[in-house]
């Protein structure tokens, strides 16, 4: 990045789908300042149709009834909080400055709509930059993608008359950025649907921040998941562990309401799936689950009353609502009935109350509540499983390609082989399982960069230019990092930065045994799969 004389700054962009970057000169006074003091460290439109209608739309004003959400009262059972606002910082704030990933959303004519951090009205300056650099390259008839200035990189991503930014110092990969973006965009879209664009076809001055007020939690919450929650980069749902039984007894209620004319009924605890039922020739998207259950544990106004509210799914239909009855039975466990027809809801208080008194005779409720304070997987309980013998992976083992002189340290880190955590995803059912963490990572700072390791190694598994690639080995001075990816299952796991490559490789092996031994009790099986 190099200033000039006339105030501009050289940066570089990437455009369109150019491969590489593309140098453009253009007035980035405000943007160049942030990155230089930076540290471098319920009325709808219905669903006529089998996705909806949204034909009889009026107003958006009109069709849109806000929920209230409480921000000052907001709490949530996880162990993770969403991050403050620090509503008093601007753009000429030191503090504001120094943040290392912003997120904004800004109308196209420049009015801000959100802002992780600081006051929206006062960041209008700001937001007026950012809407300069994509007019810019827009009025040369391409799109902006990215601008990279020293160790910052700057997200773009145009929706519409909706412009989404990220400003990051975090060295996560761009990919992993605009995915965040992408699920930010999904998460206004529950709360307004995409019929929010007709607003600024009438007035492109449309200010957006009422429609919106009161869900900045929301937003917060769902960010600050891209630092805990792998479903936010893997695209696929977990489930709380649950002994076979319990989980067919829950989903056997969940079929009965289905049948009876609700389209999605799902069972959660917290972000988990208890069991999850949908329609005759209908499935819920792993995004759709995950933005959907933000939106409810976000808010406390759904904890203490049973409520009827309007929602979106944007992977399922981005354009028009659907209709939620949200009741939780405790603290952790909620219930959420998806319907197309906004009277249902006495219908649906019915089919609650029938679903509660079978939870309740078949003791799921106290089951899942064991399953929370015992936990999940832990990599100290991997099971010493003989790798010469039979195996349910069949033709799925990865070569460690060692003489067997290699014998197994005991670690007194995490389980065998040095292992500290793991990500086994199966490719079939979209689901995933994620080991608990070890009692030698129990900080958030541990924990998050473990996270941005894993998704650093899914971008470059998956990148389009130079793979797929089928196993990756990464050692650097925090962690040993290995990954393999077969047509049924992804695995990641992270190991002691001394650990033996040919030792991990067995372990990866064992753990993948696990799984599949376990599969009843951590899946939730005959799951339609997603193809959208």
């Amino acid at each position: 990045m190099a200033s000039s004389s006339d105030g501009s700054v050289s940066v570089h962009i990437s455009v369109g789908e150019a491969e590489g970057d593309v140098p453009v000169r253009v007035s980035l006074e405000l943007v160049s300042e942030l990155l230089m003091d930076s540290p471098s460290s319920p009325t709808s439109s219905g669903y006529a149709r089998e996705r909806g209608s949204s034909s009889a739309t009026t107003e958006i004003e009109q069709e849109i009834t806000r929920i209230e959400i409480d921000d000052t009262a907001h709490s949530t059972s996880d162990s993770h909080r969403p991050s403050k606002r620090h509503l008093d910082e601007d753009d000429a704030s030191i503090s504001w400055r120094k943040r290392k990933k912003h997120f904004f959303i800004l109308s196209h004519s420049g009015k801000p709509i959100y802002s992780r951090y600081g006051d929206e009205h006062k960041l209008a300056g700001f937001s007026a930059t950012l809407q300069a650099i994509v007019s810019f390259v827009e009025n040369g008839g391409d799109s902006v993608k990215l601008v990279r200035a020293g160790k910052h990189q700057v997200v773009f991503l145009v929706k519409g008359p909706i412009y989404l930014v990220c400003i990051s110092c975090t060295e996560e990969p761009y990919d992993s950025l605009r995915g965040q973006l992408e699920l930010i965009y999904g998460q206004m879209l529950v709360m307004l649907t995409k019929s929010i664009n007709r607003c600024f076809e009438k007035n492109p001055k449309f200010d957006m921040i009422p429609l919106l007020g009161g869900t900045e939690v929301v937003f917060s919450s769902l960010i600050h998941s891209f630092s805990w929650n792998p479903a936010t980069f893997l695209h696929a749902y977990t489930c709380l562990p649950l002994a076979y039984a319990t989980r067919q007894a829950a989903g056997a209620i969940l079929q009965d309401v289905a049948d009876s004319g609700v389209l999605f009924a799902t069972l959660m605890c917290r972000h988990k799936v208890i069991s999850l039922v949908g329609a005759q020739k209908t499935s819920l998207h792993p995004d759709d689950m995950l933005l959907l259950a933000n939106f409810v544990t976000s808010s406390e106004s759904f904890r203490t009353s049973e409520s009827f509210s309007p929602v979106c799914l944007p992977s399922y239909n981005p354009s028009a609502f659907l209709y939620a009855y949200i009741h939780y039975f405790d603290a952790d466990t909620y219930l959420i009935l998806l319907t197309t027809s906004s009277d249902s809801f006495y219908h649906l208080k019915d089919c609650r109350i029938r679903i509660e008194m079978v939870l309740l005779k078949s003791n799921v409720l106290s089951e899942v509540q064991r399953s929370l304070l015992d936990g999940g997987m832990h990599v100290e309980d991997l099971p010493l499983i003989p790798l010469s013998g039979p195996s349910h992976l069949g033709q799925h083992r990865l070569r460690s390609d060692s003489p067997e002189r290699f014998e197994e340290p005991n670690s007194e880190i995490g389980g065998p082989a040095g292992l500290w955590h793991f990500i086994y995803r199966s490719m079939y059912l979209d689901q995933y399982v994620s080991s608990e963490f070890p009692s030698s990572m129990n900080t958030p700072q541990q924990q998050k960069r473990l996270y941005r390791a894993y998704q650093k190694l899914f971008v470059s598994m998956h990148d389009k230019v130079i793979g797929p690639c089928k196993t990756q080995f990464r050692r650097d001075e925090n962690c040993v990092l290995l990954c393999w990816v077969t047509q049924d299952f992804e695995l990641y796991a992270a190991f002691d930065p001394l650990a033996d490559k040919a030792v991990a490789i067995k372990t990866c092996n064992r753990v993948c045994q696990w799984v599949k031994d376990v599969e009843n009790e951590i899946f939730l099986l005959g799951a339609i799969p997603f193809s959208w």
